[in-house]
């Protein structure tokens, strides 16, 4: 018995090393990029996300060429007490601190026997003396880049510090009508959500209907009809954005929410119709038989039979148009640009076109995960059902 336990789990050893391997490829980014997102943009610049609970580079490097002499609160020294602002404020750059600790006290070198630092080292020793000098350490972890982000926010420092002293970019209010600002996660967020819930269920209610046509309604060309849908799934939407945007030009539909709904449904009937009828050409014709038999109308039968035993498939098929339609960005791009900006389009926009802002990607990156991160979660059972619902031979 235990000879057939261990030849067992040796057999499954490569699957589980697989599965294994596949969820830390998939959860060791995510992890990273939401540490990251946590961080303020100082320790973004100076070390990697593994070491957040790891000392500064500041601290590191003030131990190392300091500590010994001014001890940990600068203050060991009375006559050079570094946690005076008066004395810091003398040396606001490395440049004065290089040049301070390159003289002599007392007819001794500063450093004595100690290497003077780099330049990058007295940096972060002069961030680190700015620390110490006003009291307040540079936290671990903070939501300022998810603030900053939700808000669009660009400035000296971050929106909450430079609202209490008053330096604000323009359009900049600090109050709650910023989280709708135009250039902020928290307009675009919304705009997303306006996109895709619409473009979700159009697509699955109209699936609904031509799914139980095709399987339950016996009519002329049905198959004919079927096989064209099943064709249209390997068109791709590139050939035809010129096209509609033309189209849509003439109609007055391009920059609104109502042409991507249209584009976006059109373009997710051929496989939502697909799976239905395939899911529902399944269900026992016994059942269906009997409801006719008993007077149920095809309304009566679609309703009451039909869509309460297809909501696996209806779930599943909610779950694919909407990941889809939400990470979007190309027809979101082309039909509304940045009129209606949806968070694909917004996060391009995080960072300037000289590279500043760019720690701001990772919390608009995080938050643009997180409702679809939510859905596939709570119903990521329903994605094998419906895509063995898509596979069932009809």
């Amino acid at each position: 018995m235990n000879r057939e336990k261990i030849n067992r789990f040796f057999n499954r050893l490569p699957l589980h090393v697989a599965v294994i391997g596949l969820m830390l490829i998939w959860l060791i980014p995510t992890i990273g990029l939401l540490v990251t997102s946590l961080r303020p943009v100082q320790a973004i610049n100076t070390n990697g996300w593994w070491k957040v609970f790891a000392a500064s580079p500041g601290e590191q490097v003030y131990d190392q060429y300091c500590g010994e002499c001014h001890g940990q609160d600068g203050a060991l020294i009375s006559t050079a007490d570094l946690s005076d602002p008066v004395v810091i404020g003398e040396y606001p750059r490395s440049i004065q601190l290089l040049a301070m600790l390159r003289r002599d006290i007392d007819g001794q070198p500063h450093m004595g026997e100690i290497p003077f630092p780099s330049a990058q080292e007295a940096a972060d020793i002069a961030v680190q003396l700015k620390a110490i000098a006003g009291g307040e350490s540079i936290p671990r972890l903070t939501l300022n880049n998810y603030i900053d982000a939700l808000v669009g926010y660009r400035g000296t420092n971050n929106y909450l510090a430079d609202c209490e002293v008053g330096l604000l970019a323009s359009g900049i209010e600090c109050n709650l009508s910023d989280l709708l600002n135009p250039r902020g996660m928290g307009r675009a967020f919304i705009n997303s959500v306006i996109v895709t819930v619409p473009a979700t269920i159009l697509p699955i209610m109209f699936a609904a209907f031509a799914g139980y046509a095709f399987a339950w309604l016996d009519f002329k060309g049905r198959y004919w009809l079927f096989a064209i849908l099943v064709g249209l799934q390997v068109i791709p939407l590139q050939m035809t954005l010129v096209p509609i945007s033309r189209l849509y030009a003439q109609l007055g539909l391009n920059g609104t929410f109502l042409g991507v709904w249209l584009f976006h449904t059109g373009f997710g009937m051929p496989y939502s119709i697909y799976l239905m009828r395939n899911f529902l050409g399944t269900l026992p014709r016994d059942l269906f038989e009997s409801a006719y038999l008993d007077g149920a109308s095809h309304w009566t039968a679609f309703y009451k039979l039909a869509v309460p035993l297809a909501m696996p498939a209806i779930a599943a098929l909610a779950i694919f148009q909407f990941l889809w339609v939400w990470n979007d960005l190309l027809v979101a791009l082309v039909f509304l640009g940045g009129n209606n900006p949806v968070m694909t389009y917004q996060i391009s926009n995080m960072v300037s076109s000289l590279g500043a802002g760019w720690h701001l990607l990772t919390a608009a990156a995080f938050l643009s995960m997180i409702l679809p991160m939510i859905i596939f979660f709570a119903f990521q059972r329903y994605f094998v059902r419906g895509m063995l619902a898509g596979a069932v031979k009809g």
